[in-house]
């Protein structure tokens, strides 16, 4: 008995939905350290990204792997599609009132 790609019911079994799906390459990020000078590599989960209610209150931080010193760096449009698309965390900051 062969197994359909739809059941009676008109559900879709697992195997269909996962079919044709390739494995997913790692979202990587180049960046560099203001302190060190050190280029690298990160990975989403080793960025954060802070969105406020200017772009002066929006930014993306990392900790340099060469010399541990926290890095701050301003995020405009264009860089907040590109984290927030490669699944950087993101911290929305409620302006005060």
């Amino acid at each position: 008995m062969s197994e359909s790609a739809v059941s009676d019911a008109g559900e879709m079994t697992v195997a269909a939905a996962f079919a044709g799906m390739r494995r997913v390459v790692p979202v990587v990020f180049r960046a560099g350290c203001p302190q060190c000078r050190g280029r690298f590599e990160l990975s989403a989960g080793a960025l954060r990204l802070a969105v406020g209610a200017t772009s002066r209150t929006t930014f993306y931080s990392f900790t340099c792997p060469d010399c541990g010193v926290l890095v701050r760096k301003p995020a405009g449009e264009r860089i907040v599609e590109l984290l927030t698309d490669g699944g950087v965390k993101t911290l929305r900051l409620h302006p005060t009132v």
